[in-house]
């Protein structure tokens, strides 16, 4: 298993918090120990949803297939700890070619969160990571292969969760 973690901007996350942004197994698996209890899942969006000429770049797409319109199944949720404030917004983009066989249950997750589907079998995934800060908190935005099917989920801790490790 391999993984790659790049940090995209000239800003260093603070100590606090580089630990969660570089979990490599299941980061719901981690954050459940630090809640106590069962993550809360609030799904904002889920469905079809056509791809951004960034997303198809940041999901490896090249050539003229850039050009292309491209669909793919998209989840935004937040992720609850054990606080009234979210800890964690995210974004998982399947591309709808990975959505075969085994895969297609990811189109079904409901309120379950993705990690204990991902990581059922394996604590790892082959993945490539960037870290980055974005407007609304820091983000670990990572690209999974899950038996050779692509896909990238995005993560942002919230300020909830940033005052939760001050505590």
């Amino acid at each position: 298993m391999s993984s790659t973690h790049l940090f995209s901007s000239h800003l260093s996350p603070p100590a606090i918090l580089l630990p969660w942004l570089s979990v490599d197994g299941s980061l719901t698996a981690v954050l459940e120990v630090k809640a106590g209890q069962p993550l809360r899942v609030e799904r904002v969006f889920e469905g079809y949803r056509r791809l951004t000429l960034l997303q198809k770049k940041q999901l490896g797409v090249q050539g003229a297939m850039l050009n292309r319109p491209m669909l793919a199944w998209v989840r935004e949720v937040q992720l609850y700890g054990n606080d009234e404030q979210p800890w964690v917004k995210a974004q998982s983009i399947f591309p709808l070619p990975s959505l075969t066989g085994r895969a297609r249950r990811l189109q079904q997750l409901k309120g379950t969160p993705i990690g204990y589907v991902l990581f059922k079998r394996s604590r790892t995934l082959p993945n490539q990571r960037v870290i980055q800060y974005t407007s609304e908190g820091w983000q670990r935005q990572t690209h999974y292969d899950w038996y050779g099917r692509k896909f990238m989920i995005s993560e942002i801790f919230l300020p909830a969760f940033l005052s939760s490790e001050v505590r």
